[in-house]
């Protein structure tokens, strides 16, 4: 049987996008042999009929019409139905032979089409993605080619229709790269398209789609239709993914630069012979760094939590170097202890960054929704302004609308010599300005919680913010958490927000200044 396919030329649409719903046209009886598989036709596997449908149709036609365009030849595309008209064809071939009658087959004739390649491509894959059988991969591609095939007013409608966000077209291609079984794994655990291309993009991390469907069944768990637990254990991965970026650029320069990379961890049984350069001298006594020790054949280097290289003698007996009177030569039990807890620190630091991601874009989310904003978002904005605690004062010496501005979504204009004044950009109504008072107090939050590393001025030492938040932060991550709770679950505590937060779970924090 002829399976030809024909695509018409591409072109820009100038009008409304086209109505998916066909109930208002009135469909027309075509011969089946004047029908070929359209280029825009959505399914592109498992496209031929099987047995039980040709026995259909031979029996009781083709119930439901098909779509097709018009085609300069006279004949038409199916971009809807190619399967059903395949069994018409079929059943027509051996209708005399079974002394059968041949029959037509009921058809919508789009000639809106004509030229309009990615809506149509749109609506079979609308079509085909609601009927059993068609591929993940081939509904991921469908998606890809008509949101970048259509006009910005196309997209939103389609996007909206696929339960996409706008811009994911261009992430569709990257999800396509995943093998079949992670996408019916992907397709069987409920992600849909969104979120199939977000996880295309964090693929290559450890363990991340046991990790993503994990997350995305605790939403589902919630039952209130949010994604907060998938953002958060999106947002986490992306910063593993960075780091793992950053470690491999680490090992690239050393490579290039001919410097031997050592194990973290020698075989069992093998004695490791690198020491650091910081517990050797020369055979005269003198201190050993990179610049005098990279001429050594046993110079060599090891990374450090943070992948920046720590310098080494990989055998420092062989090459003539002395050890330091006060230089440890085995590892203690207390330094293993020691290692552990930088392995903790590191790990929590990158969490605690990764999280303010999710938490910025429900800021963001709030600030610009047109909605009136929570009652308790606003109260909480008004304390901090009267009560004017340390950090904001600080924070809001340093004059800079950059921070608020994006999270209003407000375009600042480059002026190198000159203050951009905020108020002169943001129109604050009435009705808005809650809005841009809780952001301009949330971008202080933000900016006062960007590191991990904090301060406690109380018993002057360091603190990590996520073992030792201050009474304010512990306040704004609790509103936080229930503003996302009532705005049914679209934003949650990350796990170390939530390790931060445990102890304070009681208590009744202070909004005033800084313990």
């Amino acid at each position: 049987m002829a399976t030809a396919t024909e695509s018409t030329a591409d072109q820009s649409a100038e009008h409304a996008p086209v109505d998916a719903a066909e109930e208002s046209l009135t469909a027309v009886l075509l011969d089946p042999d004047t029908i070929v598989r359209d280029g825009c036709n959505a399914r592109e596997h498992d496209t031929e009929p099987d047995e039980d449908l040709i026995n259909s149709v031979k029996a009781v036609e083709v119930q439901d019409p098909i779509s097709v365009r018009p085609r300069p030849d006279g004949t038409y595309g199916a971009f809807k139905g190619w399967r059903r008209t395949q069994a018409a064809q079929i059943a027509n071939a051996t209708a005399e032979e079974d002394g059968r009658t041949k029959r037509q087959i009921k058809a919508f004739v789009r000639a809106d089409l004509v030229g309009r390649d990615a809506w149509t491509r749109f609506l079979s894959l609308i079509e085909n993605h609601q009927r059993e059988g068609m591929s993940t991969k081939d509904t991921l591609k469908a998606a890809e080619l008509s949101l970048i095939g259509m006009d910005e007013v196309e997209q939103k409608a389609a996007a909206r229709a696929l339960g996409l966000k706008r811009g994911t077209g261009q992430r569709l291609a990257r999800a396509q790269e995943l093998s079949d079984a992670a996408l019916r794994r992907a397709s069987a655990g409920g992600m849909d398209l969104e979120q199939m291309a977000t996880f295309a993009e964090v693929a290559d991390v450890p363990d991340s789609e046991r990790r993503l469907l994990r997350a995305l069944a605790r939403d589902e768990d919630e039952e209130d239709g949010g994604r907060g637990h998938w953002e958060q254990e999106l947002a986490l991965l992306k910063a593993e993914q960075t780091d793992r970026a950053t470690r491999t650029e680490a090992i690239t320069a050393l490579e290039q630069a001919e410097i031997p990379l050592l194990p973290t961890r020698v075989p069992y049984g093998e004695k490791d012979t690198a020491r650091p350069l910081t517990d050797l001298t020369t055979g005269l006594g003198n201190p050993l760094a990179e610049d005098n020790h990279k001429n050594c054949p046993g110079h060599s280097a090891r990374l450090d939590d943070e992948h920046q290289p720590v310098w080494y003698c990989a055998d420092p007996t062989a090459y003539g170097h002395k050890e330091r009177p006060k230089a440890k030569p085995e590892k203690t039990a207390e330094d293993e202890a020691k290692a552990a807890e930088r392995a903790r620190t590191t790990a929590c630091n990158r969490a605690w960054k990764a999280a303010a991601g999710p938490r910025q874009d429900f800021v963001s989310r709030l600030v610009r929704s047109s909605k009136t904003l929570p009652e308790e978002a606003w109260r909480f904005a008004a304390s901090i302004l009267l009560d004017l605690p340390h950090f904001y004062g600080k924070w809001a010496g340093r004059r800079e609308a950059e921070d608020v501005a994006r999270l209003l979504g407000v375009k600042l204009p480059e002026k190198p010599f000159e203050r951009v004044l905020l108020s002169e950009l943001v129109t604050v109504s009435k009705a808005r300005l809650p809005h841009v008072l809780f952001a301009h107090i949330a971008a202080a939050f933000e900016h006062d919680m960007r590191d991990p590393k904090g301060w406690n001025d109380a018993r002057m030492q360091v603190r990590f913010l996520w073992e030792d938040p201050s009474p304010q932060q512990v306040a704004y991550l609790l509103l936080l958490e229930k503003l996302g709770q009532d705005d049914k679950g679209s934003y949650r505590l990350s796990e170390v927000e939530e390790q931060a937060l445990a102890p304070h779970r009681d208590a009744d924090p202070d909004t005033g200044d800084d313990a």
